[in-house]
């Protein structure tokens, strides 16, 4: 349940939800698995997975959702190959070219074939609403999945007012300039990597890692005009991230000191444990966002 990225949404007009309002809207897209003929199946599921039994996990006007997809693992080369046998076989036999309408109607038969015999892989995705902030969280390195996340929820609601969260000034251009200042704004602390990319065509691009990055080795990329699309930083004493200049959040890692303030909850209890950390967890991540978006110069109101 810990996040560990964040791509951020804010709602571009005005977004309320109740639990029950939102328990309602998702039971209408449930996940179920694949069938022998489906390739792949998307839908919600228990927010605390085994240990909840609500699509919707709430604590303090914080939502916790899940969505959970399922996709058969077939290889389009194995069906290319198992075509192409076929198409040589049929041409062999009446001594003719098989057409393209032809080709395609065999590709669905093989398909449909293989399909029941093909090993599954299922992944999950969470997010988290936030409507007294009118914001929301998605737990994804990649953008691609955390928009079909967002179509998903989008048809559940019947609309999804979002756009992805963009500030005033360029992200890179601040960076740059916290990497100049050798620190970062508080309540953040400059870490060991970084990663700069040249504003020119050729985009060269230069990686940091396990170093101090107010060495002039470091500093000599900037003078040649990199910039810093990438940065590690700590979060007071909860959480270490990197900042993208997309404004997306990758590799959080909750210290474990922060994460051990739930520990005095009774283990034999493991859904209220799961609670207490939500609890804990939603909150942390909700300043964290906040003291970015503050960092950063605040928000831009002209991309709504």
């Amino acid at each position: 349940m810990w996040f560990k990225n964040l791509t951020l949404y804010r709602f571009n007009k005005p977004f309320s939800a109740t639990p029950e309002s939102l328990e309602q809207a998702l039971a209408g897209y449930p996940f179920s698995p694949c069938s022998s003929q489906d390739i792949s199946k998307f839908g919600f599921s228990q927010a605390l997975g085994k240990l909840g039994q609500t699509l919707v996990h709430s604590a303090n006007n914080r939502h916790l959702i899940c969505a959970t997809k399922e996709e058969k693992l077939l290889p389009a080369q194995v069906i290319r190959e198992a075509l192409d046998e076929q198409v040589a076989k049929l041409e062999n036999e009446e001594n003719r070219k098989i057409t393209k309408k032809e080709k395609d109607a065999l590709k669905e038969d093989i398909t449909s074939t293989l399909l029941p015999r093909a090993f599954s892989k299922r992944s999950q995705i969470r997010a988290l609403l936030l409507p007294e902030q009118q914001l929301l969280l998605v737990d994804s390195a990649s953008a691609t999945k955390a928009e079909e996340l967002l179509a998903l929820l989008r048809k559940a609601l019947g609309s999804l007012p979002v756009v992805p969260v963009s500030v005033k000034t360029p992200i890179e251009m601040q960076l740059t300039d916290w990497l100049k200042q050798g620190h970062a704004p508080l309540p953040f602390t400059m870490q060991d990597e970084a990663e700069l990319q040249s504003a020119s065509e050729d985009g060269a691009t230069v990686k940091f890692k396990q170093q101090d990055l107010t060495e002039d080795e470091v500093l000599a990329h900037l003078e040649t005009g990199k910039q810093v699309h990438k940065l590690a930083l700590h979060f007071e004493q909860s959480i270490a991230f990197v900042l993208q200049s997309d404004a997306s959040l990758k590799r959080l890692k909750f210290a474990e000191e922060f994460r051990a303030q739930t520990d005095d909850v009774a283990n034999e209890d493991p859904a209220a444990k799961a609670d207490a950390d939500f609890a804990l967890m939603s909150g942390e991540l909700l300043a964290l966002v906040l003291a970015v978006i503050n960092a950063l110069g605040g928000l831009d109101d002209s991309a709504l």
